[in-house]
């Protein structure tokens, strides 16, 4: 059945609790993905950090110590961060395509299945990370423009991923797709992705607290432990692109009455 929430605009005190009520009613199935994600980036961190060794900073260091350090610093540490942010911006790509797939399963058929929604990514995955590296590169040379600018692009583009995972739209017209869906609705778009993102934020930031004391596998813990909130990041987007797309649809015909 086809579910009617769908066919209206949605406030944000309405996604924000039809997120927290999918998220509890399907708690065995939304953490999975998420779980396995944050498993296979923390090991990948791990035995990056045991590959490549980042010196430390010389002890009462002279001019010429320093210019000895700082490139062989730099390039550890850029060549960590890189290898790391690759596995990372893969897995974390697949997992939210997984969400709005299983979300938008719930939402148009009263059920959903794991299996179905990752085979059905896996036929995505490159068109998702396409689109978020031209969006991230858009966003990025935003705010390196005074802020604002990176601001509005990533509102424009925050609704990318339900439009290619639920409409099949190309790479480039999910970019415009996404714009005509938030347009008219910058503040509330805003508004809702700035509660999610305080909500996670707070979340993971006691997660990797937490997770710090663990020394060389804290990068493994944190990420078990952030897999309990990051779901909440894709769920309620997904219920977002529903309520903008219910917005930018015609409405119905009038019925003709016979008298």
């Amino acid at each position: 059945m086809e579910n009617k929430n769908l066919q209206r605009e949605l406030s944000i005190g309405e996604i924000l609790t039809q997120t927290f009520n999918l998220y509890s009613r399907n708690f065995a199935h939304y953490p999975v993905p998420f779980l396995v994600a944050g498993i296979l980036t923390g090991l990948v961190t791990i035995v990056v950090r045991l590959a490549i060794v980042i010196p430390e900073a010389p002890a009462n260091p002279t001019s010429q110590l320093l210019l000895a350090w700082f490139p062989t610093f730099l390039t550890a540490t850029l060549t960590s961060l890189f290898l790391s942010g690759i596995v990372s911006w893969i897995v974390n790509s697949f997992t939210t395509g997984i969400t709005t797939k299983f979300t938008s399963d719930l939402l148009e058929r009263g059920q959903a299945n794991l299996q179905t929604s990752f085979n059905f990514t896996l036929t995505k995955l490159l068109p998702l990370l396409a689109a978020s590296i031209i969006t991230g590169i858009l966003i990025v040379l935003g705010f390196i423009a005074l802020i604002v600018p990176g601001i509005i692009l990533a509102l424009m583009f925050s609704l990318v991923y339900p439009v290619i995972m639920l409409e099949g739209t190309g790479i480039l017209g999910s970019l415009s797709r996404s714009r005509v869906l938030v347009s008219k609705r910058w503040l509330k778009t805003l508004g809702l992705l700035f509660v999610v993102g305080i909500i996670v934020a707070m979340v993971n930031g006691v997660a990797v607290l937490n997770a710090g004391q663990f020394g060389l596998v804290a990068p493994l813990i944190s990420g078990i432990l952030t897999a309990f909130i990051t779901p909440i990041v894709p769920i309620a987007t997904t219920l977002y692109y529903y309520s903008m797309k219910a917005r930018t649809l015609p409405p119905p015909p009038l019925q003709s009455q016979t008298f």
